[in-house]
């Protein structure tokens, strides 16, 4: 259930991520006031362990505490019952990120709060879509967008020369977005690193004071584009590790030091174990397995058949088995 807000429930600003659910019967839409309108949305907690948006929210809403917000702002807190336990998402749970308007995957409670939400903005008007997010591999601070559109490019440099376009998974919340107005989804690494929470805080206070999105292009010299172009996950029958000889997959134990890394044809993630049919599933933009033309499988090590760039790897095991193990991208010429 949603519950929308009017104003800031006192005390939330003193709580951190894992205490929301204490204040908070769920999820919940905060609808403040501002010099100017429409509102700028913002997302955090879509997954409840990636706590870098909601801190960086608190940044922002205490500087201002006293003071009145550049532009309104809508601010939704999603998963608190994952934050609370220290989760992506409760078992049991859909990702919420995979349910917005859009989506492929079945979970009519939360697809139903979700529509809520945009019906909410579409209905208040919106001037642009941030979506905090961490991860759990060793990346680079980087935007994301789902459209190749100045507006969408000009919005994303402003948190970082590193884009990338994506239009799978389907259901994310940049994408519903999008819809309605310019929408970027922001990956600060891991939380807790130090200077996300800057960062992040830096991003939406420069968007609460943007005026309107520029004319121009974006200049060339100004980003980095690239284009994901394959989701890689695991097996579901398959154990695999990383360092682990039983398993029937066996990835390079640094395999997470590849992201953001160009890498080329031959280089080596892994091994399978002898007599296992255990393969990577990699799935292109249209949903089809195209691992066999991605990997090779010679002499049972997992080896690339081209140059690819992979991004989100993570040694996290549970995320593996609710996500996927990383995107592949290439890069854009711009």
């Amino acid at each position: 259930m949603l519950t929308q807000y009017d104003a800031l429930p006192s005390g939330l600003l003193d709580l951190p991520a894992a205490r929301l659910a204490e204040l908070l019967p769920g999820p919940a839409l905060i609808h403040l006031p501002g010099r100017h309108v429409p509102p700028l949305f913002v997302s955090v907690l879509l997954h409840g362990n990636e706590d870098t948006g909601w801190q960086a929210a608190q940044t922002v809403l205490k500087k201002y505490a006293t003071a009145e917000l550049p532009r309104a702002l809508s601010l939704f807190i999603g998963n608190v019952e994952a934050a609370r336990a220290g989760l992506r998402r409760l078992d049991g749970q859909p990702d919420y990120n995979r349910v917005w308007p859009g989506g492929e995957e079945v979970h009519p409670a939360e697809q139903a709060m979700m529509q809520q939400v945009v019906d909410a903005m579409r209905a208040r008007g919106v001037f642009a879509s941030l979506d905090i997010h961490n991860n759990t591999g060793l990346n680079p601070h980087y935007a994301c967008v789902n459209r190749l559109e100045q507006p969408f490019l000009h919005l994303a440099t402003l948190f970082s020369r590193t884009v990338v376009y994506f239009i799978r998974p389907r259901g994310v919340q940049s994408a519903a977005f999008a819809e309605l107005c310019p929408a970027v989804t922001v990956e600060c690494g891991k939380p807790g690193t130090p200077g996300s929470v800057e960062h992040a805080a830096g991003f939406m206070e420069a968007c609460l004071h943007l005026s309107e999105f520029p004319q121009h292009p974006v200049a060339p010299h100004d980003v980095d584009l690239f284009h994901t172009v394959a989701t890689v996950k695991l097996p579901e029958d398959a154990s695999f590790g990383f360092g682990t000889l039983a398993a029937d997959i066996d990835f390079v134990p640094e395999l997470d030091h590849f992201n953001f890394r160009e890498l080329a044809h031959g280089d080596l993630w892994g091994q399978v174990k002898a007599g296992s049919a255990a393969r990577l599933q990699v799935l292109d933009e249209s949903g089809a397995d195209i691992g066999e033309r991605l990997f090779d499988y010679q002499q049972n090590e997992i080896r690339l058949r081209r140059p690819l760039m992979p991004a989100m790897l993570t040694r996290d095991e549970r995320v593996i088995r609710q996500d996927c193990l990383c995107y592949l991208m290439e890069r854009i010429a711009y």
